[in-house]
């Protein structure tokens, strides 16, 4: 399965999904930048998920709040006292890494030796400076997540929007976080984009929303066509568990890289961030319950996922080598072809010409102009048809639309389905609205 990692990377850097941060130098470790594709995939994810999480739902309602916080936030999250992780050094080559993340053997992945300095925990938070003095008192972090941006505003949201219990605040922002050992691609890197809701809910209730939102979550995933034999919930014992969490449960996938791993967690977070807010703020950050005529601080449950690994996740699972007919009778070759549900992907559309001749040329131009109003959409003339169909089958375009000699007497124009290879043959102006509805 490890070759099929290697061709994804390939993959997703020679069509422009992902490129490494700052390459020219070198590059960071961790860090990725989004190329114009992977920036249409990430968006159309989030897209999903705002309208599965906000749109779709009378009690949630959106935010979007500030990366650099008051320093004060952190530790009062006790992100400054706990978010960490067990950092080890090889006494012979120096590398370091994450105690917990070591192979069975225990020997250094970088030299092979077994010698290790004592664990020390290792914050994984950044810090910088606000202001043009470097000091403690300037000192603040990252964020590590986008969830304490949502707690310092819960009164703000309850005072403004008038949202009564249960309801939640979602949130979709940029994380930080300096991980001792990063790898396996998107799985894990040092700055990355969060999907988090934030559900208040009675303490009485908190268990069954719990549950509510585990289902919901997957069934999120399997909407989006990751295939049901590669998900599963695990729960984390009681030492795992982070420490405002009383319950938590991983949606896993089954990664080719590692097996089960996470792909999204859900935390029963009680009522802990509110407190200590409200404690070391010394401002009411409660919610007046009007039944029973008293002020209380809600429960909070919170499903949290990135946006990277979420990429990772479809795009493995898209990933598809088959064979495919050639325009030479009997023969057939391997065609790549990344199967994305077609909301998701990046293009939706590709237009082109049959060959290069300028009355096809003008036609397919109008077409692609007006389609582009609507859809991310490619104009594409360079190379044969065959050629083309195999360059759209690889970034995972459900349509190609070709115009060709008998477009000029019937004014219709060929429709190719990505996955079937099925050409229709449509009115071009019916296209518009076939598109629509095969996208919907």
């Amino acid at each position: 399965m490890a070759d099929v990692m290697e061709k994804i990377v390939s993959l997703t850097k020679r069509r422009g999904f992902f490129y490494p941060g700052s390459e020219i130098y070198g590059g960071v470790g961790g860090i990725y930048d989004l190329g114009p594709l992977g920036v249409e995939l990430a968006n159309n994810i989030k897209t999903a998920w705002w309208k599965n999480i906000v749109r779709e739902r009378d009690n949630v309602v959106g935010l979007d709040s500030a990366i650099l916080m008051n320093r004060q936030v952190w530790h009062t999250s006790g992100h400054v006292e706990s978010f960490a992780d067990p950092l080890v050094e090889c006494k012979n080559c120096h590398s370091r890494f994450r105690e917990d993340i070591l192979p069975k053997s225990k020997n250094c992945p970088t030299c092979g030796k077994n010698d290790w300095t004592s664990a020390r925990m290792f914050n994984l938070m950044f810090k910088t400076h606000i202001g043009p003095v470097e000091g403690e008192a300037n000192e603040t972090f990252l964020r590590p997540e986008t969830a304490q941006g949502i707690f310092v505003n819960f009164g703000n949201v309850v005072d403004t929007m008038r949202v009564k219990l249960p309801f939640g605040i979602a949130q979709v922002g940029k994380g930080f976080r300096n991980e001792i050992t990063t790898g396996n691609f998107l799985f894990r890197v040092r700055e990355f984009e969060m999907m988090e809701l934030e559900y208040f809910t009675f303490s009485e209730k908190a268990e069954k929303d719990f549950d509510y939102w585990q289902k919901e979550r997957m069934d999120w995933h399997i909407s989006l066509g990751l295939r049901k034999e590669n998900l599963r919930f695990r729960e984390h014992e009681s030492d795992e568990r982070a420490h405002y969490a009383t319950r938590s449960v991983d949606i896993e996938y089954n990664w080719p890289f590692m097996g089960w791993g996470e792909l999204e967690g859900i935390a029963n977070r009680t009522d802990y961030d509110l407190k200590q807010h409200s404690k070391e703020s010394g401002k009411d950050i409660s919610y007046f319950d009007e039944e029973i005529k008293k002020k209380i601080i809600p429960y909070v449950i919170e499903p949290s996922i990135g946006v990277g690994r979420m990429m990772l996740a479809l795009l493995i699972n898209a990933y598809t080598e088959e064979k495919a007919p050639t325009a030479e009778k009997g023969e057939s070759e391997t065609r790549v072809v990344l199967k994305l549900r077609p909301g998701l992907a990046p293009v939706k559309v590709a237009v082109l010409p049959l060959v290069k001749d300028e009355k096809l040329i003008k036609i397919a131009k109008e077409i692609y102009k007006d389609l582009k109003k609507e859809w991310n959409v490619i104009y594409d003339e360079a190379a044969s048809i065959g050629r083309r169909y195999r360059r759209q089958d690889e970034i995972g375009t459900p349509f190609c639309v070709t115009v060709d000699f008998d477009t000029l007497k019937d004014k219709s124009v060929t429709m190719r389905d990505r996955d079937s290879m099925k050409q229709d043959r449509i009115k071009i102006e019916n296209l518009k609205k076939r598109i629509g509805e095969e996208l919907n």
